[in-house]
């Protein structure tokens, strides 16, 4: 009788075990089962990303970016139940053999030339520019979050979408610059910039710890705004909107200079340009016949050029210690070009 009754107990423990760890594997399968759920990458928030190849602030290059991620550079967050796809980029890290300037930045596959066009569009928060500069750089505290890129030639860019805040500023600027394509040889080429919301890309401090002063109709970090670039048969056409702000938008031809001449080169560039080195003028047919591509994500331009803490190139000290640039976007595409609204 005792020996039975021990079997019996014996039996019912292992039983009573086996099941345990099967609850406890079926809890850890499920929890797994959860996390992988939630976890999104980009392609999953902006479905364009069959489009795009990327490079990262650490020199980390893909071009399959269908669920495509990385901590720390090109991931998702969620805030107040909406997905946003973060580019994330120290001000020293590894760049493009071009650039001195680190960038978490999409690359457009496709290429077009002005005549053919196409259609960015995003709408977008900055979360961080860097709190490190020299205050007398043009660049220094700024990110480029839009371009258009040219493939061939000079490689100029005719279109770059900058915000930039100042440190100890609550409201930074919405501006952007177009590149001349150089006539003759590239070391007369410049930007002519044109404000947006707030300053213009020639707004500096009168040393390198003195900032100007703060723009009255700026935009603050974490504010969203939204661009459209629309190349229509080699006419740019630009539309900014912001809820609070007026809606601004531009147009500039990519396939006839306004800058042929030295008396057409504007005062901003004078200024800005002709007490460090020449300034050109821009070749007739500016960007014509010339092959193009967008670009959208976090460009930093702040670096050891423009006076910016690197900590020795660390990518975790700098994000530590606010050298680097973080931007949010909700929305994005690209495209085809289509007619502008009259």
């Amino acid at each position: 009788m005792k020996n039975s009754l021990f079997t019996f107990v014996v039996l019912l423990t292992l039983f009573a075990c086996k099941n345990e760890t099967k609850s406890t594997e079926t809890k850890a399968e499920t929890k797994s089962t959860i996390t992988k759920k939630e976890i999104k990458a980009p392609s999953d928030v902006i479905p364009f990303m069959d489009k795009w190849k990327i490079l990262l602030g650490d020199g980390t290059k893909s071009e399959d970016l269908l669920g495509f991620q990385k901590d720390g550079f090109f991931y998702v967050e969620t805030e107040n139940e909406t997905d946003w796809v973060v580019y994330k980029t120290p001000n020293s890290g590894i760049t493009s053999k071009t650039s001195s300037n680190t960038r978490t930045e999409l690359g457009e596959k496709k290429h077009w030339i002005p005549e053919e066009g196409g259609k960015l569009t995003g709408t977008l928060k900055v979360k961080h520019v860097s709190t490190t500069g020299d205050a007398t750089k043009s660049s220094a505290f700024s990110v480029v979050v839009g371009q258009i890129h040219s493939g061939e030639g000079h490689e100029n860019e005719p279109l770059k979408i900058y915000y930039k805040k100042f440190p100890g500023h609550t409201k930074g600027s919405v501006f952007w610059n177009y590149e001349i394509n150089t006539k003759g040889d590239n070391a007369g080429r410049w930007d002519y910039s044109t404000a947006v919301w707030g300053n213009d890309f020639s707004k500096v401090g009168k040393d390198a710890t003195t900032a100007p002063n703060e723009p009255v109709d700026g935009i603050a970090l974490d504010e969203e705004f939204s661009y459209e670039v629309n190349v229509y048969k080699g006419i740019m056409y630009l539309t900014f909107t912001s809820e609070g702000h007026e809606t601004v938008t531009f147009t500039k031809s990519l396939i006839k200079t306004d800058f042929p001449t030295k008396a057409s080169i504007p005062q901003q560039i004078i200024d800005s340009y002709l007490s460090r080195r020449k300034v050109s003028e821009e070749r007739e047919i500016a960007y014509d016949g010339e092959i193009n591509y967008f670009k959208q994500g976090a460009y930093n331009q702040a670096n050891v050029k423009t006076g910016s803490k690197i900590y020795e190139g660390d990518i975790a000290k700098q994000y530590e210690n606010g050298s680097y640039a973080e931007v949010w976007f909700k929305t994005a595409t690209v495209g085809e070009a289509t007619a502008p609204k009259k």
